[in-house]
């Protein structure tokens, strides 16, 4: 069965140099991210080429894994930039820990100009049999991504029918796309945004009416079940309460989806994530989920969520009909930038609105987070202040536990 007994990899997202830091410092066992150009990502902020030379390294110094996603699918106009791209990673030297890619010409690329270079085969390539990974490995492929669209069952069938040195990754958590394995023409033919070369636009989000061709201006809702009208709109893939499904099935990599979210969802997911891993790889005999697992992560903006295709063929369970909106419980307020232990000052960068008296909850990795009132904070000048309502400015605030950098404050909405 080959992969069964070894640990899954956490795989986070890092949409910028600011997100690889945090999911490197939260948990991730390894990172995937997008340079400025060929990612299927093209609004996640992404990285320049020197960005990405101190995102590895600082990733690297602390043993995570670091996954270059370069899995557009080129047109004759990609190929002579790409393959100057190339050039340019290769006399950076930058110490890549493998390409994810989904077109075969792009495979071979750089196959010619970095010949050592691990390939992983991106989900968009849509790989959903055993015949199929084994003719990948042949092309010197070392991991595929799984099309979303794979039961366990079938997971474990391809497991028992490939070579053993092929590893397998499956997306846990995260939006679900309403096309197979994400190849779509929707946003193409709706926005000229090619979702295919990173600009998708999101049309299976929007809400629809129907038109009759003799009745212009005559809208008719489309309603499935008489809930609503968003007919493509998917709930959020959400595995935490499955982490032995996963183990078993042979899959080496749990990957997290969300390269275009905050820093505050990636530490929320990567920290919940660690934990339940952690907890089963620690004990698997005796492991049992922890509905706190599940109430932490549900700290992050989210839509309702669903098992997509693991357990079976989604249903109208697994779509929301009535809205596209994410759930925001809580709000991001501020991230640590260092703490004094003698003063029990914390230096913070605010993020959203704070105010004397908030009850803020302060999280960091690994750990449990604390709560705590806000009764003393200063400005850069060291002027007390009762209220921190400027983007990013600067605090002092007295803390009532140590805290440490890349700790971050947050608050129930309502309060």
């Amino acid at each position: 069965m080959g992969n069964q007994l070894r640990k899954m990899e956490l795989l986070a997202p890092a949409g910028d140099l600011e997100k690889l830091k945090i999911a490197v410092v939260y948990g991730a066992d390894a990172v995937y991210f997008g340079g400025e150009m060929f990612s299927l990502r093209a609004g996640a902020g992404n990285m320049t080429l020197e960005e990405m030379k101190e995102g590895v390294e600082f990733a690297h110094a602390r043993g995570v894994k670091c996954y270059l996603t370069v899995n557009i699918f080129a047109h004759n106009e990609d190929i002579q930039p790409l393959t100057d791209y190339l050039f340019q990673l290769r006399e950076m030297h930058m110490d890549l820990d493998a390409f994810i890619v989904s077109d075969p010409g792009i495979i071979d690329l750089i196959r010619e100009i970095l010949p050592d270079a691990e390939i992983h085969l991106s989900t968009q390539a849509n790989m959903t049999n055993y015949r199929t990974a084994r003719f990948w490995y042949r092309q010197g492929v070392k991991r595929i991504v799984l099309a979303r669209e794979l039961t366990f069952e079938e997971i474990r069938q391809l497991r028992e029918n490939i070579p053993e040195n092929l590893e397998l990754e499956a997306f846990v958590h995260g939006a679900m796309c309403i096309s197979y394995s994400g190849r779509c023409l929707l946003s193409n033919f709706m926005a000229e945004r090619d979702a295919n070369r990173g600009a998708c636009a999101h049309p299976c989000r929007w809400k629809y009416s129907l038109v009759e061709e003799q009745r212009p201006g005559e809208y008719y809702p489309v309603e499935e079940d008489g809930r609503g009208t968003y007919i493509m709109n998917s709930r959020d893939l959400c595995m935490i309460e499955h982490i032995p499904e996963l183990a078993r099935s042979g899959i080496c990599s749990a990957k997290i989806e969300g390269r275009m979210k905050s820093i505050f969802y990636v530490a929320t997911l990567v920290s919940a994530y660690r934990k339940a891993l952690d907890a089963y790889y620690d004990d698997p005999e005796r492991y049992v989920f922890r509905e706190e697992w599940m109430t932490e992560l549900k700290k992050a903006s989210h839509r309702e969520f669903t098992t997509g295709f693991y357990f079976h063929q989604p249903t109208n369970l697994d779509q929301n009909y009535q809205t596209s909106a994410y759930t925001r419980e809580y709000s991001f307020t501020g991230l640590v930038l260092d703490y004094n232990e003698a003063t029990r000052m914390a230096t913070v960068e605010q993020r959203n609105k704070m105010v004397l008296g908030d009850e803020i909850e302060i999280m960091g990795p690994r750990r449990d987070f604390f709560t705590q009132v806000l009764d003393e904070m200063y400005d850069e000048e060291g002027n007390p202040v009762q209220s921190a309502p400027h983007p990013q400015q600067i605090l002092q605030i007295r803390m009532q536990q140590p805290v440490h950098q890349f700790d971050m404050f947050r608050k129930r909405k309502d309060s």
